[in-house]
């Protein structure tokens, strides 16, 4: 095989990847699973609910002169959201760089760029996108397997494999990547995400996301991880995240979505007040039941019981609302960041 046409399309399996938000797919990826639901509560399995990608030979190939992948097919997600509260968030260790996919400098449609020789204090602001199943099982640019229900991503830069924190500066959620693919090669990008990570971001709706970028090495995560166990721990004292709905499998257009007005029980800072009428939760509202009803499983599988469609009309159409109704009005600052984590944005406390 010509080494340099097959070099040229390892480092480039992302350059493709979401100039915009990816079609919805069809069906389920195989070996995809969910939270074991016992009692109410989910349990996530040991490592990851999703079985690992292979090398799905069909992907090989077909790039054209300058590192493009398959740039007339469109890219697409699955029909359903992964549970990425299950997930696990890749160790931050010192690995070694890969033998392929670090030569530096190397050159992208006419570009060149140069790979860091140490990450450290790397720290970038820009837009990021992602990837989804066009990329499934394709070798990565150090000859990985892409797995789009990992948190991986690819970068332009920073030595393969290595590792960073990427955070959504709208809604403040983070997620840590593993590095192991180049891209995005798209002007004004700074990192393209795995299909998981943009989910645990809130990207995927509109396809990509104003982040910032930090660069970890080893023991780094540790005092990220013990900030964010301490804010779930405390969660009144911290302003929840007004995100949108992050998917596209469970989104309607616009005109199709009621947005129910926050009462007074809820602060500007999304804490509750003592209030026995705040302990119901309005999801969104569905113009099609097919999409109310998944997304009531989603809640169902992550361990959330206490879910209900209610249908009403409006305008002459009819709407399906889904609701969830929380044990004590106590426990809902922890219900809303359940809820959001799984990328159905963020509830609204709603009167009956």
């Amino acid at each position: 095989m010509n080494h340099y046409r097959w070099g040229l399309g390892l480092i480039v399996l992302a350059l493709a990847a979401c100039s915009s938000a990816p079609q919805r797919g069809v069906g389920s990826a195989d070996g995809a699973g969910a939270g074991t639901v016992v009692s109410g509560k989910a349990e996530c399995p040991p490592g990851s609910p999703y079985a690992p990608a292979s090398e799905d030979p069909s992907t090989r190939g077909h790039y054209t002169a300058g590192g493009l992948y398959r740039p007339g097919v469109s890219d697409s997600t699955p029909a359903y959201i992964p549970n990425v509260a299950c997930i696990p968030e890749p160790v931050v260790t010192d690995e070694p760089r890969s033998p392929v996919g670090n030569r530096s400098p190397y050159t992208v449609l006419g570009k060149q760029y140069h790979v860091l020789q140490d990450p450290r204090g790397y720290q970038e602001t820009g837009i990021a996108s992602y990837y989804g199943a066009k990329f499934h099982g394709r070798l990565t640019s150090n000859r990985e397997v892409y797995d789009m229900y990992t948190f991986s991503a690819a970068h332009k830069s920073l030595p393969l494999p290595s590792f960073a924190e990427v955070t959504n500066l709208e809604n403040g959620q983070s997620v840590i990547v593993r590095v192991n693919d180049r891209g995005p090669f798209h002007d004004g990008r700074v990192i393209d995400l795995s299909y998981a990570a943009a989910v645990k971001l809130g990207i995927t709706q509109r396809g990509t996301g104003q982040v910032s970028v930090r660069a970890l090495t080893p023991g780094q995560e540790r005092g990220r991880r013990a900030r964010r166990d301490a804010a779930a721990a405390t969660p009144t004292s911290t302003a929840m995240p007004a995100t949108a709905a992050t998917t596209a499998a469970l989104a309607e257009p616009a005109a199709a979505v009621v947005s129910t007005p926050l009462p007074q029980a809820v602060t500007a800072a999304g804490r509750v007040a003592d209030s026995p009428q705040a302990a119901l939760l309005q999801v969104a509202s569905f113009a099609s039941r097919d999409n109310a009803e998944r997304a009531l499983q989603q809640l169902l599988l992550a361990g959330i019981a206490g879910g209900r469609l209610q249908d009403v009309v409006a305008d002459g159409r009819t709407l399906w609302r889904l609701r969830v109704a929380a044990d004590d009005h106590s426990t809902v600052p922890q219900l809303v960041q359940r809820i959001a984590a799984l990328g159905l944005g963020q509830p609204r406390v709603v009167n009956d």
